[in-house]
């Protein structure tokens, strides 16, 4: 599958597929896109080590959502806010609070992201299930 991605189109949403608030993060995105923009793959696989994201990012990558666009890396709340650009109204306004310095939003970012598995779970066969009509955006 990965050979015939040859260029990718538009932003890349790299998550981690064992988490439960991960994967719903990812439905709301395909439930609520303004168009069909987004790419997914999860952290672990094979094109997201194929994207070489330490070597952009130059610091270890966070096990969370990361958002890959144009050559650029964005993680944390940062990437949660700049994936809201491509998403239908009222959701879309969510990208002002970019505006928030970003230790002010990855501190709140980072109390949620270290308490995820506690909070929402874990899927237990550390699989995220792809709604069929919507398998040719998951790179992985």
């Amino acid at each position: 599958m990965l050979e015939q991605k040859k260029e990718i189109d538009g932003p890349v949403i790299i998550f981690d597929s064992a988490c439960m608030l991960c994967t719903r993060s990812i439905n709301f995105l395909l439930a609520n896109e303004k168009s069909k923009i987004f790419l997914f793959t999860p952290l672990n696989g094979e094109y997201a080590k194929k994207l070489n994201i330490s070597e952009k990012y130059n610091r270890p990558i966070p096990d969370s959502i990361i958002l890959y666009d144009k050559g650029q890396v964005y993680v944390e709340s940062t990437a949660a806010l700049k994936a809201c650009h491509w998403l239908r109204q009222p959701y879309r306004n969510l990208k002002y609070f970019l505006w928030i310095p970003s230790f002010i939003r990855d501190f709140v970012y980072r109390f949620i992201a270290k308490n995820r598995y506690k909070w929402f779970g874990t899927h237990a066969d550390n699989c995220y299930w792809v709604p069929p009509d919507e398998r040719h955006r998951f790179l992985d």
